[in-house]
């Protein structure tokens, strides 16, 4: 069934692939679904066992009162490799899913054999960051209007038109208190990891190899040098790196899971 009833949200999920196969598990961001992963399921498909959720608030999945942050959407994910059986998989997440992913790498060890970020939300420098309570605020206020101009700064030039207008729908049809709330978690919030000291103190709990992929050279090298992660920057390109550039995209995803996999057989 691609419904799941897991604690206080109705899950909408998709589960391809062989079953006896590693398994992907594909983490979106803020205001999109897992949809955004179509550029590359009917690749990944082939050989891996893929889970594709929508979060708790975003597509398919129900949209509780509260509890649409960040911390939640990694226990709903815990919950349903659980109820899936999948013992252990490399989680994969853009944005507010590279976010979602790493908690679930950090209070859920057991169940993540790696981790993959995609322009992850995590990592802002404290001058940048100043600005999100002035966002998070005018999206409390005018949630859809505010969450279309801050994506309409997330694209080059070299974007192709029909991202944009992909996504712009999406956000349209988020509801609103999720925007806001889930905003709020990342950079604002008590307890939010998404600006750079607390993001450090916190990822450092990862245990897991972690490939993080980045539009942002700083971010890429802040990451490499304070977190020893492995990344890769996608120079020019927009927030949205893996749909942008699909092709380029599975090459290096492909490419260090066959090192990773080449790793466990050395230490075993």
């Amino acid at each position: 069934m691609p419904f799941a009833d897991l604690r206080d949200v109705r899950l909408f999920h998709t589960d391809d692939g062989p079953r006896d196969a590693d398994a992907l598990v594909l983490v979106h961001g803020m205001g999109a679904d897992s949809h955004d992963w179509v550029w590359h399921l009917p690749d990944l498909t082939r050989d891996f066992r893929v889970i594709a959720p929508d979060l708790r608030g975003h597509g398919y999945s129900s949209a509780p009162e509260t509890g649409n942050v960040p911390t939640e959407m990694a226990e709903d994910l815990a919950s349903l490799l659980v109820r899936l059986d999948v013992p252990k998989a490399v989680v994969v997440g853009h944005s507010l899913g590279g976010q979602v992913a790493s908690i679930l790498a950090v209070e859920h060890p057991e169940l993540v054999r790696a981790v993959v970020t995609v322009d992850p939300g995590y990592g802002l420098r404290e001058d940048v960051a100043s600005f999100m309570p002035q966002y998070a605020e005018s999206l409390r206020a005018n949630p859809h209007e505010t969450a279309l101009a801050m994506d309409a700064t997330l694209y080059t030039s070299a974007t192709p038109p029909v991202i944009r207008a992909w996504h712009e729908r999406k956000l349209l049809g988020t509801p609103a208190h999720v925007l806001s709330e889930v905003f709020a978690a990342l950079f604002v919030a008590e307890g939010q990891i998404g600006v750079r000291p607390q993001s450090e103190a916190y990822l450092k709990r990862r245990t897991q190899p972690v490939l993080s992929l980045w539009a942002d050279a700083e971010r890429a090298a802040w990451e490499h040098t304070a977190l020893g992660a492995e990344t890769h920057v996608f120079p020019g390109n927009g927030h949205r790196l893996h749909e942008e550039r699909p092709a380029e995209f599975l090459h290096i995803l492909r490419a260090w899971l066959t090192r990773l996999a080449r790793r466990e057989r050395h230490t075993t």
